[in-house]
């Protein structure tokens, strides 16, 4: 391995795709090398913006003799056989959440992942918010007391609204691509944090429909419940609200304290207890270096072999994507799920 990591890209199409090359391309101990996508319009916009070669076929970016690494923002379905295919050339692999889309595929790449011997790390947007990061360690102190319930709220007024690329719309609205509509997309948020915080629930129940979104074949509107032996979860996925009011918020409750996240970086933090029942600001520490965005970290990770932050291990998210699963078939069930799923 020299000094600087070697990266290149498995997929343009994911539009969270742009703002974390411009992460990893301003550091000096990493070099992005090229990159793969069957659109040519983002093989030109790659070429444009970082002045390096788009291929239109993944074997020959693989088959680069300089490459350590590559990052994955394909549809969750093409990004999953991605990441398979890079794992068994053994290299270590960032893909943007939620893994998957499916449970079958996260397994694959889990399973690859350990064969080969590389790192799988799933990138989170929210896990590079410093008040997030700060109420998980001190929810895992016991600063709120026993955790009893943990709800997120993702939410915007829909992709084409939001200004999504048409490369991405195009696999967000498709079932198989995206392994869902907002079920997939935005209660995998919430998912997750109840999979770091409260571990694997042991009943799922979700809610979805298509209240406001004519023009797509998936649900634009999805409720996740999930159920502890001492406590619960929601998750809130929406592609259809007007305004931020309510979006991207975490609570955290406890019998001894509640934690309130505002959303995204610059944020703050707030805590109640029973002294303090309006509840006051917290001090938020600046993160460490690793912990600054997903080039950091990832980087960090393949030099030192520490394990990722619990948002980004993959075995967790391959269990928020059974999280997932268990949503999607209580929809088509109509019933409460059982977890682990008998598969």
């Amino acid at each position: 391995m020299t000094d600087k990591l070697r990266v290149g890209v498995l997929g343009l199409s994911h539009d969270h795709v742009w703002s974390n090359l411009q992460s990893l391309i301003a550091r000096n101990d990493a070099e992005l090398v090229g990159a793969f996508d069957s659109h040519e319009e983002l093989r030109q916009k790659f070429r444009s913006e970082f002045e390096i070669e788009a291929c239109d076929n993944f074997e020959s970016l693989l088959n680069d003799s300089r490459l350590d690494a590559v990052y994955v923002f394909s549809s969750n379905a093409e990004g999953a056989s991605l990441a398979v295919a890079a794992a068994e050339c053994g290299l270590h692999v960032l893909i943007e959440k939620p893994m998957a889309a499916s449970l079958a595929q996260a397994d694959q790449m889990l399973a690859a992942a350990r064969r080969n011997n590389v790192r799988l790390m799933i990138n989170w947007p929210f896990a590079w918010w410093p008040q997030l990061q700060h109420a998980l360690r001190l929810a895992d102190e016991g600063a709120i007391g026993n955790l009893w319930q943990v709800k997120y709220r993702a939410a915007h007024a829909g992709p084409q609204e939001l200004g999504c690329s048409p490369a991405f719309c195009d696999w967000l609205f498709d079932p198989h691509l995206n392994g869902g509509g907002a079920l997939m997309d935005y209660c995998c948020y919430g998912a997750v944090l109840a999979r770091v915080l409260m571990g694997v629930p042991s009943r799922v129940t979700a809610l979805t429909g298509r209240f406001c979104k004519e023009n797509i074949t998936v649900e634009d509107t999805a409720l996740l419940a999930m159920t502890y032996p001492r406590g619960m979860a929601t998750a809130e996925g929406s592609w259809t609200q007007i305004g931020k009011l309510t979006s991207y918020t975490t609570a955290l409750y406890g019998d001894a304290g509640t934690l309130l996240v505002e959303p995204r970086v610059g944020g703050r933090l707030f805590l109640a207890t029973a002294d303090d029942p309006e509840g006051s600001e917290v001090d938020v520490p600046p993160p460490a270096p690793h912990l600054l965005d997903s080039a950091a970290h990832f980087l960090h990770g393949i030099r030192t072999g520490e394990p990722f932050q619990p948002l980004c291990q993959d075995r967790i998210c391959r269990d928020t994507q059974e999280i997932l699963e268990g949503g999607r078939q209580s929809v088509e069930a109509g019933s409460e799920i059982s977890l682990p799923l008998v598969i």
